[in-house]
């Protein structure tokens, strides 16, 4: 490889990449690395400290079940957590059909049209819903919201954070009876049922809101809304809310998957990504992103929101629980977790202790005299048992899916001076009568698709699991060559751990002492990160890149409002930032002024000096992706961090390229303030198709005490922002993938990570650019992590286009690199460390023979629109069907390269018509007839 890249050592290759300005000349000081066996027993070891307490504290959080079928299959198998987001759609199918299921199940229990693919928790999907309604507040003076009071907390302190970077005004109160009179709103946001457990009838507070030109959005339990009147027939807007009790584990908070309803009317502004249903060139149903002009790195600052990550794995662990349960498996889980509550309220009542609410889901409001809480709290203590203190002289106790009739018998003895009832839950559930009866019993059917009343046993589920699976390419079948996203190995060492009862069951706001195993993850990763960075303190709560943007940002403009400063509201972005930049800034409530780039690639310094200059009284930051989203390290980093200092800014720098920086420089040391981490790209978080990610971000000193902070959980700075995820530490559990992989790999394989991902992308940027030129390089002629190929030339020469030649390399086996970004019409590459160099010869070779095709339409052997680009990717079916009526032959369509004859993945779709997809929206899942 050495000798192609015409370099000696490795070393020489890395001196010609990075400028020696800015070069690490030490070791990183981390521990020497573990073996896989090694790390594990220390996991092993960890998770012990972590002591697993029934936790009844409610919030938005249950411990649940996951059936087996779909923990080993779906949430523990590389085939899906490996997946990349369904850009490629054709070799997408399986987990597009699995995230249709999500927005159908999503839009059957809300009852409302339209439903996304999910974003990252409740309390940022309800900042999502404040975004979305104040878009359409209508009156320009109304710059309120009304949040209720009976709100979970997580969620009103994440509205707040976001609220307060666009002057909108939080007004929280109690919303039966709050006087639309008294201050304009664009929008309210009510929980149903309340943090309490209260179950009310929203139809008239509705009616009030719409009256006075407010819309309403309600956060939702799922499974409450099995048994609830939903929040479509109670004349809601919006329902957001968390999918986490449908299988997925509590993990300490997170990953979770978070869900948005909308009436169809909302549907151009619903932020996130949807999943829709179209045709492909044969006519055949074929799914696909729709709408994707949302997308951030396309509309920029315009972006509908900045959440580029979904948590698409876990949205697809909860459609396979409805999918394998059905309408009456919910039903029946909803009516056992109900019951049980039931028969607990009714216990309290015999034992003579006010229970508050007459009706209530799962959760069940105590109270009490000061005396007697502090005695129930111990009782429940001595039982390792967690109940919530309201602060009111009141208790709250959620049971839970996994909640047993002895548990019920446990909890009343708590209320009971610790000694057991004189009767049973089990005689209690024989009188109880529900709690929610009458004009808030839902009425109406819900998962009555095909696929939510099909796949119920074990061997049928198993088979389903498995015939998505085969639909789509993931990391199991070959290299994803995505520039810009970083689709490197996911150990399975690292991934192990995660979902280990001791990690998973731990309920996020459980008392911080039977979280110590946690507690040393996150305190030992926090270390690792400021060591690899060079900033001295770390917040690991932002639970995406994006959120991390969000989030250093708001540190930036804290600081600034601190320093007496808040006009600062300026950020300058380079042409060459990562696509979310601009989205970002805007979510900050800043305003994007864009820097230009030279013909190489570079910052233009004279234009970036220029506007600095200009904008030097409102400048705030400047975003800075390094090295740059061309693919080259900006030689004068030093002197642009210094420009904008200069000028009263701050600089932010985008870490999604940092897996060409470990070991090698540090952001810090170059002149940043704020660095956010994305632990799916550099520490090997796997994408799972579209999410879960982890955006932890660093910052300098003087920042360090405007780190966010947590309502229920003391984290951050004494002066932080408000929370900027719904649990402490974001989505908790999967930080022991980057913490495993930064032990295992230790300070000398971080380096030669870093090291080899450049010699790779260089040695796939120097073989390929006879045939497909490397649209930029560094000053000594090398690229860094990734190289952009430019496919523009062959447009003009045989009329292909850049979709023509991704399409293609399908048929290859291959998922197309980036298209089109960050320059329309090229190829964007990234061959990361982990791929050896035979697949990395294999891709190589496909793109190569790929341009000796187009080759053959530029001499007119094969004609223009005829031909093996514009008819790919070829399925089975159409290679096999009787009529063949193409100028080259099945073989050439179907085997293009000798390894596919020994190993092929067909895409199971044709081209897909994105147009007719858009024009006819579609969804949720169809009924089969509508394809015939």
């Amino acid at each position: 490889m050495l000798s192609v890249v015409q370099c000696k050592t490795l070393d020489e290759l890395i001196d010609q990449t990075i400028p020696p300005g800015i070069r690490l000349r030490r070791p990183l000081g981390l521990p020497p690395a573990r073996s896989e066996h090694e790390l594990l027993e220390l996991a092993h070891a960890i998770a012990q400290k972590n002591d697993v307490w029934r936790s009844f504290l409610g919030m938005g959080y249950h411990d649940c079940i996951t059936p087996p079928v779909i923990l080993r299959n779906v949430f523990e198998n590389p085939a899906w957590y490996t997946q990349y987001t369904p850009y490629q759609a054709e070799v997408s199918q399986g987990r597009l059909e699995a995230l249709l299921n999500f927005q159908t199940m999503v839009s059957d229990l809300a009852a409302l049209e339209i439903a996304n693919a999910s974003l990252l928790d409740e309390a940022t999907a309800a900042a999502e819903a404040m975004h979305m309604m104040e878009s359409f507040k209508g009156e320009e003076g109304r710059r309120a919201l009304l949040v209720s009071d009976q709100c979970h907390p997580q969620t009103i302190d994440v509205v707040r954070t976001r609220a307060a970077a666009h002057h909108i005004e939080v007004v929280v109160a109690d919303a039966q009876r709050f006087d639309f009179a008294s201050k304009s709103v664009f929008g309210a946001i009510v929980q149903y049922p309340a943090t309490d457990g209260r179950v009310d009838d929203w139809r008239a507070f509705v009616e009030r809101a719409h009256a006075a030109g407010a819309m309403v959005a309600m956060a939702c339990d799922l499974l409450a809304l099995a048994l609830l009147v939903p929040p479509g027939e109670l004349g809601a807007d919006i329902a957001v809310g968390s999918a986490q009790r449908f299988g997925v584990p509590l993990g300490y908070g997170g990953p979770h998957a978070a869900f948005f309803a909308c009436k169809n009317e909302f549907v151009r502004k619903l932020p996130g990504r949807i999943i829709g249903v179209s045709v492909d060139a044969h006519g055949h149903r074929a799914l696909r992103m729709a709408l994707q002009t949302r997308e951030q790195h396309i509309r920029r600052e315009k972006a509908t929101s900045n959440v580029c990550t979904a948590q698409a794995l876990l949205a697809n662990v909860a459609s396979m629980y409805a999918v394998y349960h059905g309408p009456r498996g919910i039903r029946a889980i909803a009516e056992s977790v109900h019951g049980h509550a039931v028969s607990f309220a009714a216990g309290l009542k015999k034992l003579g202790v006010r229970v508050a609410h007459d009706r209530f889901f799962d959760t069940v409001r105590v109270e009490g005299d000061a005396k007697k809480v502090e005695a129930w709290l111990a009782g429940a203590r001595a039982r390792r048992m967690n109940l919530r203190r309201l602060g009111d002289g009141a208790v709250c106790v959620a049971l839970d899916e996994t909640t047993a009739a002895a548990e019920v018998d446990a909890l009343l003895a708590v209320f009971n001076d610790g000694r057991a009832p004189d009767v049973t839950c089990e005689q209690l559930a024989e009188q109880a009568q529900p709690a929610i009866s009458g004009d808030l019993a839902r009425k109406s059917a819900y998962l009555t698709h095909s696929v939510f009343n099909t796949h119920h046993s074990e061997t049928e589920m198993l088979r389903y699991i498995r015939s998505l699976e085969e639909r789509d390419i993931s990391l199991v079948h070959s290299m994803i060559p995505l520039g810009s996203c970083t689709m490197k190995l996911n150990a399975t060492a690292e991934m192990m751990p995660v979902t280990w009862m001791r990690f998973g069951r731990i309920h996020p706001f459980a008392p911080v002492e039977q979280a110590q195993g946690y507690q040393v993850v996150v305190k030992q990763l926090e270390a690792m990160l400021a060591e690899i960075t060079g900033f001295p303190a770390v917040s690991l709560q932002p639970n995406s890149g994006a959120q991390g943007e969000l989030a250093g940002l708001l540190v930036i403009r804290k600081y600034h409002e601190v320093r007496g400063e808040p006009h600062r509201d300026v950020c300058l972005i380079p042409a060459s930032a990562h696509g979310t930049n601009p989205a970002s800034a805007a979510m900050a409530g800043m305003r994007v002024v864009v820097v230009a780039c030279d013909e190489k690639g570079y910052i233009d310094v004279a234009d970036l000096e220029a506007k600095a200059r200009e904008h030097a009284h409102e400048l705030a930051a400047i975003m800075i992706t390094y090295p740059s989203t061309y693919g080259v390290f900006e030689e004068e980093i030093v002197r642009i961090c210094a420009i904008v200092h200069e000028h009263g800014g701050q600089v932010y720098l985008d870490g999604a390229n940092l897996n060409a920086q470990v070991g090698l420089c540090r952001p810090a040391d170059v002149g940043a303030d704020v660095c956010h981490v994305n632990l799916h790209k550099t520490f090997c978080i796997p994408h799972g198709g579209g999410g879960p990610g982890m955006g932890p971000i660093g910052v300098a000193a003087h920042l360090a005490k405007f780190l966010p902070r947590h309502p229920i959980v003391a984290v951050g700075g004494e002066q932080g922002i408000g929370a900027i995820s719904a649990a402490p530490w974001g989505s908790a559990s999967i930080l022991l993938i980057s913490w495993a992989y930064i032990a295992m790999m230790g300070p000398d394989g971080l380096k030669r990570a870093s090291e080899i991902a450049i010699l790779n992308a260089n040695y796939v940027a120097d073989r390929l650019h006879p045939h497909f030129p490397v649209f930029y390089r560094g000053k000594r002629g090398r690229v860094a992590h990734e190289c952009i190929l430019d496919t523009r030339g062959v447009k003009r020469l045989a009329g292909i286009e850049v979709d023509d030649v991704a399409k293609r390399l399908m048929d290859y086996g291959y998922h197309a690199p980036t298209m089109s970004f960050p320059i329309a019409g090229t190829l964007m590459v990234e061959p990361t460390e982990s791929e050896s160099k035979p697949e990395l010869d294999r891709f190589c070779e496909a793109m190569i023979s790929i341009r000796r095709e187009i080759h053959a339409i530029e001499e007119g052997m094969l004609p223009r629109e005829d031909n093996p680009l514009k008819n790919a990717p070829h399925t089975a079916g159409a290679v096999a069907a009787d009529d063949w009526k193409h100028p080259y032959s099945r073989e050439a369509a179907a085997f293009p390269a000798p390894w596919t004859k020994e190993r092929k993945f067909w895409p199971s779709v044709g081209r897909i018509n994105n147009a007719q997809g858009d024009r006819h929206l579609v969804c949720t899942c169809p009924p089969i007839d509508a394809y015939v």
